[in-house]
């Protein structure tokens, strides 16, 4: 977390661009902040952040470590609240929702990959895709239904009924992806997706994203690998708790 950004909030701070239309718009934040308080100083991890990401597309946040794109990966993903600024997502204010409603939302509008798969050890790979929909209160029969047309997006549809220990890591980083997709979210969020990876297998899960984003999906992809962050067609930069460039790569 960076400690160079120990100055007030300012705050009124105009968007940096003019925003589109909210049909095209499926994310937008105004002016974000996250403080915390150390001792008698302030930290300010994010220090006035505003962008927007249209529907479908592809988009990287890099930045090194301490720069700010974890909190911003947080708060993207309703795991946290700003403490200053807004936050739209398909047409909700969600910097104001409390945390039974951030949970909603993160059930329905949010497909999560993480770096270490976070499988059920003992669970099938169908059964973990299932796990979203148990949540969701979906019927036992369109939970599979659903769950075996997820692995089949990743191909993976042939090793359904293998638990974690009996895949290997770009198997287990699929049964993940799909798991993400079940719940047909508005975002896939992944979160260095090829951390645990080699370079192979990263390559291949690379591949596998582009595939997504192609049929529709809308992915943001946190990583501080400047190649991985090339597979994206955006690229946002932090640095110091704030967005350091905007490049469009594609």
């Amino acid at each position: 977390m960076s400690t160079a950004m120990a100055v007030e909030p300012k705050i009124d701070i105009a968007p940096q661009f003019q925003y589109t239309s909210q049909q095209e718009t499926l994310i937008r934040t105004d002016n974000l902040w996250k403080s915390y308080r150390m001792g008698d100083e302030e930290i300010h991890a994010l220090a006035g952040v505003s962008f927007e990401i249209k529907r479908n597309e592809y988009v990287a946040i890099i930045g090194p470590s301490g720069s700010g794109k974890s909190t911003l990966m947080n708060l993207i993903g309703c795991l946290d609240t700003p403490t200053q600024g807004e936050y739209w997502l398909n047409g909700k204010l969600v910097s104001k929702m409390d945390d039974d409603e951030l949970a909603h939302i993160r059930n329905k509008e949010i497909g999560f990959v993480f770096q270490t798969f976070n499988l059920l050890p003992r669970a099938s790979a169908l059964h973990n895709v299932e796990l979203p929909l148990i949540y969701s209160g979906v019927s036992s029969t369109e939970r599979i239904a659903r769950a075996k047309k997820a692995l089949e997006q990743v191909d993976l549809a042939h090793r359904m009924n293998h638990k974690p220990n009996e895949l290997s890591g770009g198997q287990r980083q699929r049964v993940a992806i799909a798991r993400a997709l079940v719940n047909n979210p508005s975002i896939l969020l992944a979160d260095e997706p090829t951390g645990n990876l080699d370079s192979t297998t990263s390559v291949e899960i690379m591949a596998l994203f582009a595939r997504l984003h192609s049929a529709g999906n809308t992915i943001i992809l946190v990583t501080h690998e400047p190649d991985i962050a090339t597979h994206a067609h955006r690229v946002l930069s932090i640095r110091d708790g704030r967005i350091a460039k905007d490049e469009r790569l594609k």
